[in-house]
Order: structure tokens, then sequence, then C-alpha cells
């Protein structure tokens, strides 16, 4: 049987507990940016981020047919109609208008803050802790645009692209004004301070200057209302260093923020930006589309209504965007799983079906057999019951909590995108 020719889209793979918008931020962190650049700093931001990001849990990268990655999400957070059969949408690396590619996404797990800002010995003590993937230094500042007051943050394109949610980091947009040095701010930041796109507004920082509004977007940490680029920071006079996000997505979060504290010292302060406990209230698409589907999205949704009705379509495309990436990694993995939804040769004898009308011997590496299959495994588990048997279901398909609750958390996630 043949590979399905269609366009495969732009969303990146993800590393992490998926992209839940936060909802706190460090006390430290808030009295530091407070601060402003007038605390004394010597105003140069953070240097380049101290990286540690484990690379994709499968093996070499590969193209598992080319279907359209679940529509495209747009910068103000929601699934674009999804791709149509003919040529192959944007690779990752074509959707970045600064260049570089798509970065496989990190989340960060908690903030923390250190008087005095975070010294690299910091960073290379946090990178050093058995669960963390990646930390990244960020600066920041309380700064005035247009007469109001901003919450500011900067660092590199190419560090911090890769800790936004999903929807900001696949943005052309964003990151075309953002490497242009233009001023990106929250929604509501943007309404508040009546900001027009391509518009230049004062500002009052550690100079007083104007700046461009480039556009608005999902940033991810309550009380943050603005980013912008290394040399708008430089130039802005941002606190450096002035805090540190840290992603630890296998780590118990109690565990992470003691261990977190105790390598930065008593002084710190450490907030964790997971929730305690992840939703399983997620939608169940009552009007599925029909036909061949021309997207991972529309794969997804399909398969969920077909194989297991009552199961969220947000579920399976979680797993496929963190198993695979939505078919950018099909391994084989460490432990020898293949395809786009990374099924054991083992399982797939037991579970693979042939999906969406096709015909011939299930292919492991097909997302029309895969998806499906996926859909049939979760459902023999109890997945469509939702509430503590969705979690057991999930758990089923790789046995750890954490996996649970980054699969359920990255549904949350596109659930809001969505709707």
């Amino acid at each position: 049987m043949g590979q399905p020719n269609i366009g495969r889209g732009p969303w990146p793979s993800i590393a992490g507990r998926g992209l839940a918008a936060v909802s706190v931020v460090a006390a430290g962190c808030v009295v530091a940016l407070a601060c402003g650049p007038w605390s004394g700093s010597d105003g140069h931001p953070n240097g380049p981020p101290h990286a540690v990001a484990a690379g994709p849990r499968q093996g070499a990268a590969g193209q598992a047919g080319s279907l359209t990655a679940a529509g495209s999400l747009t910068a103000a957070g929601s699934i674009s109609p999804a791709g149509s059969i003919g040529p192959a949408a944007a690779s990752p690396a074509q959707a970045s208008a600064a260049g570089a590619a798509v970065p496989r996404l990190v989340v960060p797990d908690v903030i923390a803050a250190v008087p005095g800002g975070v010294t690299p010995a910091d960073l290379a003590r946090l990178s050093k802790l058995s669960q963390v993937r990646a930390v990244l230094p960020i600066a920041g500042a309380r700064i005035m645009v247009n007469g109001k007051p901003l919450t500011v943050l900067g660092a590199p394109a190419a560090a911090l692209r890769q800790w936004t949610p999903p929807a900001t980091a696949v943005s052309q947009r964003v990151w075309s004004d953002f490497a242009a040095g233009d001023l990106i701010t929250t929604g509501a930041a943007a309404r508040s301070l009546r900001l027009v796109s391509g518009s230049r507004y004062p500002v009052a920082a550690a100079v007083r200057t104007r700046i461009t509004f480039g556009t608005r977007a999902l940033l991810g940490i309550s009380g943050v209302d603005a980013i912008v680029n290394q040399a708008r920071a430089r130039q802005l006079g941002l606190v450096g260093n002035v805090a540190v996000l840290v992603n630890a997505p296998a780590a118990s979060m109690n565990t992470l923020a003691r261990q977190v504290r105790a390598a930065l010292g008593a002084g710190s302060q450490v907030v964790r930006l997971v929730p305690a406990q992840v939703s399983t209230s997620l939608p169940v698409d009552k009007n599925p589309p029909e036909g061949r589907p021309a997207s991972y999205l529309a794969l997804f949704q399909e398969s969920a209504s077909q194989y297991c009705p009552g199961l969220s379509w947000t579920v399976l495309a979680a797993i496929g965007q963190i198993e695979s990436g939505d078919g950018a990694n099909t391994g084989p993995s460490s432990a020898g799983a293949l395809g786009p939804m990374q099924f054991l040769p083992s399982t797939w004898r037991a579970w693979g079906i042939d999906g969406v009308g096709d015909t011939g011997p299930p292919d492991i590496m097909n997302p029309f057999d895969a998806v499906p299959s996926a859909a049939r495994l979760l459902c023999a588990d109890g997945a469509a019951a939702g509430g503590q048997a969705l979690r057991q279901a999930i758990f089923g398909y790789n046995h750890a909590w954490w996996y649970v609750d980054e699969v359920l958390t990255l549904a949350g996630e596109y659930a809001r995108e969505s709707g």
C-alpha cells in the first residue's frame, strides 16, 4: 500500500508537558521586573541560553506520509482550515520567517528568580539536575509604553521561540516582527494600550525612544505583557538574567521545585508553572469531517469519531505530536517503536488496522492506519469514558504518569486554540 500524498504542515515537535498557558509567574520575577532597568543592573540582557534539551525520543527523522499537520495554528490561537491535497505544505524550516527552523518546543515547568540575577554558575547547577532537559535565562523589566506600564521579557529568538505556545511558535508574522525589533504583546496589552500594528509609540525605559508595535501573540506566562528581541532588550536596558525558566517534564514538580531552590540558594523564589491537577474535560467533536482526510486535524477528528466515539480528537492530536511531531520523527525509537503514533511492532500486530477506507496489510508507517489504530487501542482501554478511565488508557499507551499529564495538558491547549 502506497503512502498518502498529502502535504505536511508546520506543527513542530513537542518536548515537555505540552503548551498549556501558565496561570502564575514567580513573585520574585515580578518584583525584579517591577524594579525596571534602574535597579543597578548593568543593563545587559541574557547571553546565549543554556540548553540541555533532549533530542527527539525517536531515531532518525523522516517523513511518514505527508499529511498536513492538523491545520496550521494562527497567532490568535485558533486552528486554521485543514490543508488540501496538493503540493507539500511548508516544512518547519520554511515556516520560520527569521530563517531558522521552528524548534522542538519545550514547556516551562517552573520559573525561578534570584536576588541579584541568575549567574552562569546557577545555570550550570540547574542544567545538571537529573530530570532537567532545558533552562532559559531571561531579561526583563517593567517599562512604560504609550504612557502605560508593561512587563517585558527579552531573549534571542532562537532561544525564546521554543518556549512559547504552539500557536506563537509557528507564526511567521510573530517572528518576522520580533526579528525586526518590533514589540510583540499579548492581545490584552494591545487592546489596553490601543496599539496598531506598524505604528510607533513612545517608550520610557533606561532610555526614552520610540518602538514599532509588531503584532499580538499568545505568550503563555500570566503577568508578562510583551517580548522583544535581544538587541532591543539591550537598547531598552532590560535587567539581564532576571529569572530562569526550567523544563523537566518527567520530574515530580514538588521535587523539582525543591531541587531548583537548593541549586539556586536560600534567597531564591521558585514557582511551578504547570497545573497540580490536569483536567480530563476535553471537547468531543459531534460533527467530524467526512471523506478522505486531507490533514492530520481531519484524520484525528475522523479517527476519534469512527473508532472511539466519545474520545476527544485532541488526545490523538497530543499523542501524535508528542510521539513523532505528526510524522516528522517516525523512529525507530530506542525501544523499537515505529511510525507516526510510535507503536511497538508487537502491539501493532495485535491492534493495527486499515483505516479510513485503506485496503491491504495495515502499515505501521502510514498515518491513515496508525492514527485509527491508536484510537482503537485507547478505546479498548476505556478512553471514551473520560475521567480516570481516560488517564488509565493513556497510561496504557505509555507507562508513565508524567506522560499522561503531558498528553492531557497538550490536548487541553489544542482544545483552547481550536475553540
